[in-house]
């Protein structure tokens, strides 16, 4: 069983109060969680770097690294930190929001948080990092129509892969929304994974269209994150 964490900002979290200010882990915590990950022996990994892991292919001690969105303060936080340990990680871009904001947010009176340019994009694949994608435009796949659906999450790879120039094969469902269907979209479109937001750890029978994950929230303390990475509990409700 191999725990796929689960992070969305890393920067300054908002005022008390604010609508999912859990959702941002201070940068000193993302620093000391790696640290520490790093000192128990574990190695960080993407997606793609994962999956040979996941499907039982490769044992040792991992855990896959996840962000969502793409904001801009997990390029300029988390990226030296990724790198300085030796890690990877997925990040899942909103292709139609490059250089943008969570405008999908703004409904829920969440604050405006910039989002990576194409350019900064490039620069988090050019140091090994791995580019995913989180659709075009964020919205709940289940509520689309097939067509929209698939166009969302065909057009969003085609995409990404221009701007980098190289293969996109992880996908995020936004706001966890999938069905079986939707998984079978997700895969007629040439990716070889998608995480939801499901709580767990990936394990060797999982669909790969649906690998769970474990959140790391601004109030994760250090032995809460530890032991989201270290367990090895059969009850996926009691690991995330």
């Amino acid at each position: 069983m191999i725990p796929i964490l689960m992070y969305h900002q890393v920067g300054q979290p908002g005022s008390k109060g604010a609508p999912y200010r859990g959702l941002t882990v201070h940068p000193a915590d993302f620093r000391r969680q790696m640290t520490w990950l790093r000192r128990f022996g574990y190695r960080g990994l993407s997606m793609r770097d994962l999956l040979p892991y996941v499907r039982g292919e490769r044992q040792g001690k991992v855990v896959g690294i996840t962000f969502d969105d793409g904001y801009r303060n997990v390029h300029r936080n988390a990226l030296p930190v990724l790198s300085e340990q030796g890690f990877t990680a997925t990040n899942y871009f909103v292709v139609h929001q490059l250089d943008g904001g969570n405008v999908w947010d703004y409904k829920k009176g969440i604050a405006h948080s910039d989002l990576m340019s194409a350019d900064e994009m490039r620069d988090w694949a050019a140091a090994g990092m791995e580019v995913g994608s989180h659709t075009l435009d964020h919205p709940f796949l289940p509520k689309l129509s097939p067509d929209i659906a698939t166009f969302q999450i065909k057009q969003s790879r085609q995409e990404l892969e221009e701007i980098i120039g190289s293969e996109v094969t992880a996908f995020c469902y936004p706001y966890g929304g999938e069905t079986p269907q939707i998984r079978a979209m997700v895969r007629a479109a040439g990716y070889t994974n998608a995480t939801t937001t499901e709580r767990g750890l990936a394990r060797i029978d999982d669909d790969l269209y649906g690998l769970p994950r474990a959140t790391v929230a601004r109030s994760t303390n250090i032995l809460r994150f530890l032991q989201k990475c270290m367990t090895r509990l059969e009850d996926r409700r009691r690991t995330a």
